[in-house]
């Protein structure tokens, strides 16, 4: 068989077949950035202290004083877990004794919060964690939440990756963004925190798994000229725009379960797209469904205008392999190559969604850090893609991981007062490690034949999953030292960065076909 690229050709690179298809696709993203971050809002975590029995019998002076204070980066605050023993606090209020003149706090017993906890209602109404007390001693569930998110993920990733390869581009597509939308819709009814977690694992396994089917689905339609454009001023900044949609729906809608409601209608938008959007013809010619593809490169042509040359049937007929995901480990050359790309999505990820989720810990606006967040996206693609026309991949991939790891290392010397400062510095961090996760779609996707390449793709995407499992608890370690985060996803990021530099380039090559151009590649 020709080359798939030489052979569709004469269809040109951006005809109105091809703006469809771009814009369809890229659009189909849109709920994706939101539903993925959307744990910013729907687990986070308001300021709270114990609550004190309305009937306890206390004096307002009593009252005020319930809470012992602790220190917390350098302030005193009141504890959030603890307070004064009630019944001594009864007894002291009760002989009219006064706080902190005639009774020693530091000498009163403290217990914990027996009867539950007040919550501030700034920035949040309520969010699950308010819902179902997912504090102090229950405060690894709010992690949990989120890793088990990215645990379905993880699963889906995989699981998608192969159902696409066996069973077509455009089904597992569809299929989950259905998986997406609809278990989105049914954790609004949840009546405990363990629904809520198992739906939103199973959201998971449809989240970024039709992300990566649609990046593959644009990336084997549309021309090689036109490819590199959908994978990151496309695809990356849809998913940005749908990032940016979540802190301004989030500000309006501060009660979490209208919240997912509201997140959940976009999705269900996207259903007249199955009537429009085509299965990829590469994938077709790959399965030997000859004909089906002919049709879908014929309806291009007379979307385009364009003559279909007579013999595109006999240039379709050829005889193709099946593959399996051991596959990806076939040589010893192969199996490198694998094996590094594993580590550089998931050390990627770690600082990706480290940095994303951690923007209600910034100082400041919970949801203007969010937004910040989102929008440094959009010039962080605009710059990958300038880098993915220029550049050789291996240089720029590991550029941006520098400049984003190098910056994170740098919060720690910065004065704890200069918050403003720290803010900037996350933000670039953000922009440098986004860059390179949305050039490494690019890269994986060039180095792996048509027969394997969306498995490829889902199982490094699955190694991406790893990382975004771990960086909720890299968030979490921010409790016990604010800058320790810091420290460990920069680390990551400059190590993978130097790994990078090891990998085969791609850069200038067609995208390879067979099993047979798959093994000429040197790492």
């Amino acid at each position: 068989m020709r080359d798939y690229d030489e052979l569709i050709a004469f269809l040109g690179e951006w005809g109105p077949f091809q703006r469809l298809i771009f814009f369809l696709l890229s659009a189909s993203i849109i709920p994706n950035g939101f539903n993925g971050m959307s744990a910013v809002f729907l687990a986070g975590t308001p300021d709270h202290r114990c609550r004190v029995p309305a009937g306890a019998n206390l004096s307002g002076e009593w009252l005020n004083a319930s809470i012992p204070l602790e220190e917390h980066d350098g302030r005193q605050v009141p504890s959030r877990c603890r307070r004064y023993r009630l019944e001594a606090l009864v007894n002291f209020s009760a002989l009219d004794l006064r706080p902190g003149l005639d009774v020693n706090l530091s000498q009163v017993e403290q217990e914990k919060c027996l009867d539950g906890w007040e919550y501030s209602r700034d920035p949040f109404l309520s969010t699950v964690v308010t819902e179902w007390d997912l504090v102090c001693d229950d405060d690894w569930k709010t992690p949990l939440t989120t890793s088990l998110f990215f645990v379905g993920v993880l699963l889906g990733s995989f699981i998608s990756g192969q159902l696409s390869d066996r069973f077509g581009r455009k089904a597992i597509l569809f299929a989950t963004m259905g998986v997406q939308t609809g278990f989105s819709f049914l954790q609004i009814f949840s009546t405990s925190w363990e629904m809520f977690t198992v739906l939103f694992l199973i959201v998971g396994m449809g989240q970024i798994s039709n992300y990566v089917v649609a990046f593959i689905l644009g990336t084997e339609i549309l021309g090689k000229s036109v490819r590199i454009i959908f994978s990151t001023l496309g695809v990356c900044i849809f998913f940005a725009i749908g990032y940016m949609l979540l802190p301004l729906f989030a500000y309006f809608i501060r009660d979490w379960r209208m919240l997912l409601l509201a997140l959940t209608v976009p999705g269900v938008c996207c259903i007249p797209l199955w009537w429009i959007i085509p299965e990829s013809p590469r994938w077709l010619i790959s399965q030997g469904r000859f004909q089906e593809a002919e049709r879908i490169i014929q309806r291009a042509a007379k979307m385009n205008g364009v003559t279909v040359p007579e013999a595109l049937g006999e240039d379709l007929n050829a005889s193709q392999e099946h593959a399996i995901l051991l596959d990806l480990f076939r040589t010893q050359n192969i199996a490198v190559i694998t094996v590094m790309s594993l580590l550089l999505w998931m050390f990627t990820s770690i600082g990706y969604f480290g940095l994303s989720l951690n923007t209600s810990n910034l100082h400041g606006n919970a949801y203007l850090n969010c937004f910040l967040s989102a929008v440094i996206e959009v010039p962080a693609y605009v710059i990958a893609w300038l880098l993915l026309r220029t550049l050789p991949r291996r240089y720029s991939i590991s550029g941006t991981l520098f400049l984003g790891g190098g910056v994170i290392l740098f919060i720690q010397l910065v004065p704890p007062d200069l918050h403003l400062l720290s803010v900037i510095l996350a933000m670039l961090g953000k922009f440098g490690v986004t860059a390179a996760f949305s050039m490494l779609y690019v890269y994986t996707a060039e180095l792996y034949p048509t027969i394997v390449r969306n498995m490829a793709v889902g199982a490094t995407s699955m190694s991406s999953r790893v990382g975004s499992i771990i960086a909720p608890y890299f968030v979490y370690l921010g409790a016990y030292d604010r800058y320790l985060p810091y420290i460990l996803m920069g680390s990551l990021t400059v190590l993978i960065g130097i790994l990078t530099l090891f990998l085969p380039e791609s850069y200038g090559n067609p995208l390879p076909e067979t099993f047979q151009e798959m093994l000429r590649i040197k790492g």
